[in-house]
């Protein structure tokens, strides 16, 4: 048993003093004040829900570029995933969301196992794509291509109801659809998933229980990806007015990933102004309607686990979104909003019943977001287990 004293968020509201006790793997108490000791105490300047990523992928690579993606050896994917996984754990991250990777659904069934260390990991198996877009690498031979690709090519209705049961067959807790292409070979944004495409893919996903995910960039995929009945919108670059308000009736959510935004990706010349105007408009323009319309704003970083973008600093995005919402606000979008973005209904909250997954913090990111970072983690509680965060683990 352990109970840990301190400054508690619920994640929903702010309690000065607490105690929150746990046996076993689950929250048993919560309560104002210091009247229960029980077990092992800790205490702590900020106590609060594991966080949440609602978006990485676990790619493993050194360089961060389409073509590495695809060709890294799927055993340095492995041991360099695992490394990342605790990583992950150890810098606050209780939970994530793989949107499209080889080991993704291997990591979610150790962990649950307990034969690594990490996050629960909700995975997607392959993402689903177009042949031709831009996650298929070119250069490449089709037959290679798609033998050594992270997704799934389909075309037609057909074909991608077939991919979406490909996916639940590796293991899939959620099915990521491209909805448009992206900048990830440098050149322009290809199209993406049709309208009757998209809708074949989420009628076959929800007839299976699953949540869709859409990668969206630009107001044509952002509403196909809206008509077709997706879960949640990812990047959502291009979002407008009527898009806003449609996500906002319809209850999806929107995941920003200012976080992969932030560092530069090489572009081909002639596309780098269109590439910087849709970001600098994605910082500005995008973020104000959805935070002016309401929507339900999760954090995810869209990190890889590569230089540029490591996983274990993936608290970046809960600063970027500070810069348009209360800090409350984005402590919510790293919790509660994130697990009901996932269809999550036992974490992100720090209620009676929940599972014990919970960090502590030495200072108070109420006071300043970045006292979020992995030197701020003292301890994670992950289902019950106490781990050192990074505030401690070097020690």
């Amino acid at each position: 048993m352990i109970s840990l004293i301190g400054k508690i968020f619920d994640g929903e509201k702010i309690i000065q003093k607490g105690t929150v006790v746990i046996d076993g793997n689950k929250i048993v108490k919560v309560i104002e004040g210091e009247e229960s000791k029980e077990g092992e105490v800790i205490y702590g300047n900020f106590i609060m829900p594991g966080l949440i990523d609602t978006h990485v992928h676990f790619f493993g690579v050194d360089e961060d570029n389409l073509l590495s993606w695809n060709l890294v050896s799927e055993i340095d994917v492995a041991i360099r995933s695992t490394r990342d996984m605790e990583r992950l754990l150890r810098s606050g991250f209780t939970t994530v969301r793989d949107l499209g990777s080889k080991v993704a659904v291997n990591l979610a069934r150790l962990q649950r196992k307990g034969e690594i260390i990490g996050p629960t990991v909700i995975a997607s198996g392959y993402s689903l794509a177009i042949t031709g877009g831009n996650d298929d690498p070119k250069s490449l031979p089709i037959d290679i291509a798609q033998r050594l690709s992270y997704s799934f090519y389909c075309d037609s209705p057909y074909e991608c109801r077939k991919a979406v049961r490909m996916a639940i067959r590796q293991g899939a807790n959620v099915i990521k659809v491209y909805a448009s292409g992206a900048f990830s070979q440098g050149g322009k944004i290809m199209p993406g998933f049709s309208l009757d495409e998209l809708k074949a893919i989420v009628e076959e996903a929800h007839r299976n229980g699953l949540k869709v995910a859409s990668h969206a960039y630009g107001r044509e995929a952002i509403m196909n990806s809206i008509l077709a009945g997706v879960d949640t919108i990812e990047h959502g670059l291009g979002l407008d007015d009527e898009t806003a308000t449609l996500i906002k009736e319809k209850g999806i959510c929107y995941i920003p990933t200012l976080a992969t935004y932030e560092i530069p990706f090489e572009v081909d010349p002639i596309v780098r102004p269109s590439r910087e105007e849709l970001v600098k408009r994605h910082f500005t323009e995008d973020m104000k309607i959805a935070v002016s319309q309401g929507l339900k704003i999760a954090l995810g970083t869209d990190y890889v686990g590569s230089r540029q973008r490591p996983h274990g600093k993936n608290y970046r995005e809960a600063v970027l979104l500070s810069r348009y919402m209360p800090i409350l606000e984005v402590l919510k979008a790293g919790t509660s909003i994130a697990s009901e973005c996932l269809g999550l209904h036992n974490v992100g909250r720090i209620r009676e019943g929940y599972n014990a997954d919970v960090i502590v913090l030495n200072a108070d990111p109420l006071n300043d977001i970045e006292n979020l970072s992995p030197q701020h983690i003292m301890y994670v509680i992950k289902e019950g287990q106490k781990y050192k965060g990074y505030a401690l683990f070097n020690d």
